[in-house]
């Protein structure tokens, strides 16, 4: 169907800025407006796949269970596989959160300027970092500790336990994974979240839950190491 006074057009950075931006306008959303400057200033990174609809249904379906099942207040948050920073922004943006600091580590260099950019407001009251580090050679004990850890990608993890083993003893995390095999870098799906917590082992447990998508079911674990 050909619609009157619409052409063919490419959207590029420009149209998706200012979409972005009225959006921001319309609903009041410091989060939106953030991402429109995110897209203008790096038009090549992912953020179509890191804010499409799955991912933040993921990402809220986390925030919404770690605000019901825990105090919601936290000193330091390490979010493993951060990628562009999506869920730090998220949890800044609730206001049933009381967090003073998050850090976000990725083994991907180019990522974190996009994550600091899009949580610029939040970069320069240093409440957010983001860190190109591995999580195997990072330390999780001494005075910039976390109190909670969380990693939305275990499903790229090839030994969890082993990883997991590097956390101190009580150390609070949230764990998500799929059963999304067709993926070739998912390369430790799991197939219920049963097999998640098996995986894990966690010596508390306050949450575990699936979430159904189109194509695949994302598995989540709250507790403490």
């Amino acid at each position: 169907m050909k619609v009157i006074g619409v052409t063919n057009r490419n959207f590029d950075k420009d149209y998706v800025f200012d979409l972005l931006r009225g959006a921001a306008r319309f609903t009041g959303s410091d989060l939106l407006s953030a991402l429109a400057e995110t897209v203008a200033e790096f038009p090549q990174a992912p953020l179509d796949n890191a804010f499409n609809h799955k991912q933040v249904a993921s990402k809220q379906w986390a925030r919404d269970m770690l605000a019901i099942h825990t105090s919601a207040n936290f000193d330091h948050i390490w979010v493993m596989g951060g990628w562009i920073g999506i869920l730090p922004a998220m949890l800044f943006d609730d206001a049933r959160f009381n967090i003073k600091a998050v850090s976000s580590f990725d083994i991907d260099p180019s990522v974190a300027p996009v994550a600091e950019r899009l949580n610029r407001e939040l970069s320069g009251e240093a409440k957010f970092s983001a860190k190109t580090a591995d999580m195997y050679a990072l330390e999780y004990t001494g005075p910039d500790a976390p109190d909670l850890v969380i990693n939305t990608s275990c499903e790229h993890i090839e030994d969890l336990p082993r990883w997991l083993s590097l956390l101190p003893k009580g150390c609070r995390v949230l764990l998500q994974s799929n059963n999304y095999t067709s993926e070739p870098t998912h390369v430790n799906c799991v197939e219920s979240v049963d097999e998640l917590a098996q995986q894990a082992h966690l010596g508390e447990m306050s949450y575990a839950g699936a979430f159904k998508l189109p194509r695949y079911t994302r598995f989540m674990l709250i507790g403490r190491v």
